[in-house]
């Protein structure tokens, strides 16, 4: 097999590089493009700086190439789900609630007892997720242009 990978041969989530930023923008392009006709707006991950993001150790990716990645922000009280991608093509294969069981884990590992996110209140898709894995609404919110409902997820 030439991706990396668990034993499980599912494959691995690891930390992105530089050389991965390229594909970072590929797949957020992918997973967000979408939505600018339905919210009016571009969405904020498409206008990110991602090889800011990667340099930071924000960002972690999965697949070879990358398929799906997550931005996350280590706070004083919590981690902070900036964006999930996941290229269209790979819908529907588990990568996204891997990429979230990966954030729960990463919270814990820093001893972060809560994962906060935020998305579009136009993205009904991510409102019906989100509380399958364990989110419950906090709040929504206009912040400018984009009306975002708030999450967050209690770890145990």
């Amino acid at each position: 097999m030439d991706e990396a990978s668990t034993d499980a041969g599912v494959p691995e989530i690891r930390p992105a590089g530089a050389a991965d930023v390229a594909a970072v923008a590929v797949v957020t392009d992918a997973a967000y493009r979408p939505y600018i006709a339905r919210i009016g707006v571009v969405p904020q991950p498409m206008e990110a700086d991602h090889a800011a993001q990667v340099a930071a150790g924000q960002v972690f990716v999965t697949g070879e190439p990358v398929t799906g990645l997550v931005v996350i922000e280590a706070h004083a009280d919590h981690l902070f789900l900036d964006s999930i991608a996941v290229h269209p093509d790979a819908h529907g294969k588990g990568v996204g609630g891997r990429l979230l069981a990966f954030v729960d884990a990463h919270a814990r590992a820093l001893g972060l007892s809560e994962v906060r996110l935020y998305t579009n209140a136009m993205m009904w898709e991510n409102q019906k997720i989100y509380p399958k894995f364990g989110y419950e609404v906090v709040e929504r919110r206009v912040d400018g242009p984009y009306d975002r409902v708030h999450y967050r997820k209690r770890l145990l």
